[in-house]
C-alpha cells in the first residue's frame, strides 16, 4: 500500500514540476512580447514624424522651389519604407481602414462624417494609421466615420410617427 501511495505522491510532485516549467516559460515568452510591444509602441512615433515631415516639407511655399527638394523627399520615403519593412519582418502591421466598417476593437471614431452615399458607420477617414503586433492592437486607427444627414434621419422618424 505504502509502494503505491508513494508512487501516487512521485507522479503528483512530477506533474507539478511540468505545470511550473510550462509557467515560467509562459512567463518568459510574455516579458519578451511586453518588451518589444512597448519598443514597437514608441517606434510608431519615428514613422509618424517621417510622415510629417515629408508633407510639411512638400506643402512649404518656400521649400517647393529648391531644386534638391525632389532628391530630398526621396530619401525621407526610402527610410520611410525600410521602417515599415523592419516593422513588418517583426509583425508589426497597418490596420487596413480603406472601405471598412467601423470596429471598435481595431478604431477610435475621432469625428463623425455627414454622408448618405455610403452606410452608416463606414470609415470615410484614416487620421493616423492604426497598427497590430501580430494578433495585438498596439494602436488604434483614428478615424472619421460615415453618419446620416440630420435632416434625412428626422424625415424617418417623422414617417414613422405618421405611420
Amino acid at each position: 500500500m505504502s509502494l503505491f501511495y508513494d508512487g501516487d505522491k512521485l507522479l503528483r510532485s512530477l506533474a507539478e514540476i511540468e505545470n511550473q516549467r510550462r509557467r515560467f516559460e509562459k512567463e518568459i515568452s510574455d516579458a519578451f512580447e511586453f518588451g518589444s510591444f512597448n519598443f514597437a509602441k514608441e517606434s510608431l512615433a519615428i514613422l509618424d514624424n517621417l510622415q510629417r515631415v515629408r508633407i510639411a516639407i512638400k506643402n512649404d511655399e518656400a521649400l517647393k522651389e529648391n531644386k534638391d527638394l525632389d532628391k530630398f523627399l526621396d530619401n525621407i520615403i526610402i527610410i520611410e519604407k525600410d521602417l515599415v519593412n523592419i516593422f513588418e519582418k517583426n509583425r508589426i502591421v497597418k490596420i487596413d481602414t480603406k472601405n471598412k466598417k467601423f470596429d471598435p476593437n481595431l478604431h477610435q471614431a475621432m469625428s463623425e462624417i455627414e454622408d448618405d452615399s455610403v452606410e452608416t458607420g463606414n470609415i470615410l477617414q484614416e487620421i493616423q494609421p492604426g497598427y497590430m503586433l501580430g494578433e495585438r492592437l498596439l494602436r488604434p486607427a483614428l478615424v472619421g466615420v460615415a453618419k446620416k444627414k440630420e435632416g434625412k434621419t428626422q424625415e424617418i422618424k417623422d414617417k414613422k410617427e405618421e405611420k
